[in-house]
């Protein structure tokens, strides 16, 4: 089973595909990326090239499931998550059309699996990413890694739920 686990972003998604093999618990890094949106574009544009960007990468990584961050709202950054809401929404509708189930997962439920902290910097998960990986350097921007670690998390639970 392949999980492309996508960190939603309207100037960087950060994309990571592993794969979970019959009879595994912890799945296999296959490859992560981000798609790079022009800043000095318009958000209409932006969501026009992440949606273009985003069919190609589901494509060429022949993934089953898509695996994406929930939205999340602080009171002090509400732009931020309504920003955030409009590249999910462009990620969910390029999902349903390749075929792919999807699974929404909260970023503390996601940094608690793979630092034991709900609340885990930014760092702290491209050092958890790099030691589950056994990668030579932590995934940089710290984009990759969330979208690795949203991935790993999703398949870590149907491993489990395949057991």
């Amino acid at each position: 089973m392949r999980v492309l686990g996508i960190d939603p972003g309207l100037r960087l998604t950060g994309y990571g595909l592993v794969e979970v093999r019959p009879g595994a618990y912890e799945p296999r890094l296959i490859e992560a990326g981000v798609i790079k949106l022009d800043a000095k574009s318009s958000v209409a544009d932006r969501l026009v090239q992440l949606a273009e960007d985003l069919r190609g990468v589901i494509s060429a990584t022949a993934a089953q499931r898509l695996a994406v961050e929930e939205v999340y709202a602080h009171y002090a950054h509400p732009k931020t998550a309504i920003i955030m809401a409009h590249a999910r929404g462009v990620i969910l509708l390029c999902a349903k059309e390749a075929g792919l189930e999807i699974e929404e997962l909260a970023a503390t439920e996601v940094k608690k699996a793979l630092t034991g902290n709900g609340h885990a910097s930014k760092q702290q998960m491209q050092h958890a990413v790099q030691a589950q990986y056994r990668l030579p350097q932590p995934p940089s921007p710290p984009d990759v890694a969330d979208a690795i670690a949203i991935a790993t998390c999703h398949a870590r639970r149907l491993a489990l739920s395949a057991l």
